[in-house]
């Protein structure tokens, strides 16, 4: 049986989508035979809906030197921060003292933008070639994880935080517990602690199931949110549906009492019960759809070999491991990923070990068609990518079904 990490209810799962290794873990040819691998299974509290991994991987296994993420590596993420500084700083941030702090701050370039305001800022990053990045943009920073210790010790040095953010981490975090312990103890009375992460809403509608990854050990919900804002001492006073990262929400929550809250937590929170979201056979549902995307993929990507067609990828993205563990897409069936970070160009994807080559091959070598892994920015690809389908190329979408474009 498997225990709520919040709640200590009985986790039920509903998906298993194999051993799987780290998703964001892309290898030298000589790494192979030491790579980590780790069952990969999502569930359900039947107490207070949190939808959960069923295993946990060591944090200092995914955040580690290497990591090759950085946060603003597009121009539609990089205008997402750019607005959502903007906002804080007009609406949470605007007295002298201001003091702002962001969990898992990446290359620094949100943090960035607060500094360039005048506010008093801090960014805890434990990843070091981030967290380097970050330093190059003259940002305040603590390399270190942010949990129950690490935040008392910032509250004893810097004082209270007015806004405590985060951005796609805290869904990384399976000791939330802690972490929430530390907001309590760094954030002041009237502040506010803002974070967004990937929809639970979202990931079954587009049946997008490359958002469950090892990086991913929860996938929330307005009502998992509640339920776990109250029992820290807090309450959900604000949520906001966004497009970015194939949909998510940005859920505020403040002290207790301290803030009357919106009416689109109760709109979003009717919508969830009307669409049986954490119901059984909701998620049962959903399961049986991956099964079939998995099935639809891989037998199109056969017919297109049999054919001679020529196939690869475009976006070595940490879901795209999801996928091609899942799926049992090799080389033989995608020849290689183009991807335009230069920590991943000339490694081998995780499980998988197909090639990745910088953008430059895709413009070359003219193929048939490319796999889409970074669907969820599809629009800017697509418009970036024109002489691909000019001259003859067709893309290979898989959420919400695999279709030919």
């Amino acid at each position: 049986m498997i225990e709520c990490r919040i709640c200590g209810g009985v986790v039920e799962e509903f998906l298993d989508l194999g051993r799987q290794p780290l998703c964001d873990a892309f290898l030298r040819p000589a790494d192979i035979d030491a790579e980590f691998f780790h069952r990969l299974a999502v569930g359900c509290c039947e107490t207070c809906t949190l939808v959960q991994l069923a295993e946990e991987v060591p944090r200092t296994r995914m955040f580690h030197e290497g990591y090759p993420y950085h946060s603003s590596g597009t121009s539609v993420m990089r205008e997402h921060f750019a607005r959502t500084a903007l906002g804080l700083v007009e609406t949470e941030l605007a007295t002298a003292d201001s003091f702002f702090v962001e969990i898992g701050c990446n290359d620094g370039f949100l943090l960035r933008k607060i500094a360039e305001s005048g506010i008093r800022h801090l960014g805890f990053e434990p990843a070091a070639g981030v967290a380097k990045v970050a330093r190059e943009r003259d940002v305040r920073l603590r390399m270190d994880f942010f949990e129950e210790s690490t935040a008392a010790a910032v509250r004893e040095t810097e004082g209270p935080a007015d806004v405590i953010y985060s951005a796609n981490t805290i869904c990384q975090i399976p000791y939330v517990d802690s972490l929430l312990r530390g907001v309590d103890a760094l954030l002041s009375p009237d502040g506010v602690f803002v974070f967004e992460d990937p929809y639970l809403g979202d990931v079954i509608e587009r049946i997008s199931f490359d958002q469950i990854c090892n990086e991913h050990f929860y996938l929330f919900s307005v009502r998992s949110v509640r339920a776990m804002a109250e029992r820290f001492g807090f309450e959900l006073v604000d949520v906001q549906r966004l497009p970015v990262q194939g949909g998510s929400v940005r859920y505020t929550l403040a002290r207790a009492g301290a803030r009357r809250p919106a009416p689109s937590v109760a709109r979003l929170l009717a919508e969830e019960n009307a669409q049986g979201l954490t119901e059984p056979d909701t998620l049962r549902g959903f399961a049986s759809s991956v099964t079939r995307i998995r099935d639809d993929l891989v037998g199109l990507l056969r017919s297109l070999q049999d054919q001679g067609k020529t196939v690869v990828g475009y976006g070595a993205t940490a879901k795209s491991a999801t996928v091609t563990n899942f799926c049992g897409i090799g080389p033989e069936l995608v020849s290689y990923v183009c991807d335009t970070t230069p920590a991943k160009q000339n490694r081998l994807t995780p499980g998988m070990h197909i090639p990745v080559r910088p953008p430059e091959s895709f413009a070359t070598d003219d193929p048939d068609y490319a796999l889409l892994f970074a669907w969820n920015h599809a629009e800017e690809i697509m418009a970036k990518e024109q002489r691909f389908r000019e001259t003859g190329g067709r893309w290979i979408l898989y959420v919400p079904e695999v279709k030919v474009v």
